[in-house]
């Protein structure tokens, strides 16, 4: 690779330095390591934000308007338990999951946007990403499975088809969930432990972890190439489980609910017609 680009560390730092783009503060990893605890009452604000999360869904489906929340962040970060608590109580009808693998031969025959563009949310509906199409610029290039004019073009090709999606009317959320080695291992040490969570860890896990300079590096430029106005990266603590999935789920509402009306619609007549028939028995 050419030399190191401006604002990212060299290989084998665990800082991720701050870069100044476009008016503001790229996301600096190093910021999200305190894993500060919970401080207030989980299960009560987990259930209130799961209510008003609902609400914010039921305002996407009246409002005719897609979205898309995006999860990125490190094996074992706890990317899975924050999905699973933002749709508890979300309708299973207007929204999907889709989680991201290695593409297929079929997949790897076309561009690698190709896969993603399938996916896309339809009126009224939420698409979540667990990863997604910055693997191109992540483990493609890590682990060389893209070239470097690839993986190099690829920045603005995600930047171009990101400002898509918001230019045609899509909420987009972009949430990277970071933990430090040492709480990974941990995770990755308790998941084998555990019988019934074995399933989730193998020797990728472990690989991507010995390659650990080689992504903060391709982080950091990812982030200073693709943390743009219209479509954000929100950093997310993830190395304390509970705080880090209130954190994810705070963040999320605030954007949702900023794209669409939360008024809900009044009672029609027709609706207060078959009320007061139902009323008179």
């Amino acid at each position: 690779m050419a030399g190191t680009p401006r604002g990212v560390p060299a290989r084998g730092s665990e800082r991720l330095r701050p870069v100044m783009r476009l008016g503001f503060m790229t996301l600096c990893l190093s910021d999200l390591e305190t894993g500060r605890r919970y401080h207030g009452d989980y299960a009560t604000d987990l259930k209130k934000l799961q209510k008003r999360l609902q609400r914010i869904q039921v305002a996407h489906i009246l409002a005719g308007r897609p979205a898309i929340v995006m999860l990125e962040g490190w094996d074992a970060a706890g990317k899975g338990g924050i999905i699973q608590r933002l749709t508890a109580r979300w309708d299973p009808r207007h929204f999907r999951i889709h989680p991201i693998a290695a593409p297929t031969d079929g997949e790897r025959a076309r561009h690698f946007l190709w896969r993603f563009w399938r996916d896309l949310p339809r009126a009224g509906s939420i698409a979540l990403f667990d990863r997604s199409w910055y693997g191109r610029v992540l483990v493609e290039r890590v682990e060389g499975f893209a070239t470097p004019a690839e993986w190099q073009r690829g920045y603005d090709e995600i930047n171009a088809f990101e400002a898509q999606q918001v230019a045609s009317g899509t909420t987009l959320v972009k949430l990277f969930v970071h933990v430090t080695q040492k709480e990974q291992d941990k995770r990755l040490r308790a998941r084998i432990d555990e019988p019934w969570k074995r399933w989730k860890t193998g020797h990728d896990d472990f690989h991507n972890r010995s390659q650990r300079p080689a992504y903060l590096e391709a982080m950091a430029e990812m982030f200073a190439r693709t943390d743009t106005p219209k479509a954000p990266w929100i950093g997310i603590d993830g190395n304390n489980k509970k705080a880090a999935r209130i954190a994810a789920l705070t963040a999320i509402a605030d954007r949702l609910e900023a794209a669409v009306p939360m008024e809900p619609p009044p009672l029609a007549d027709e609706l207060a017609a078959l009320r007061d028939q139902l009323a008179g028995g």
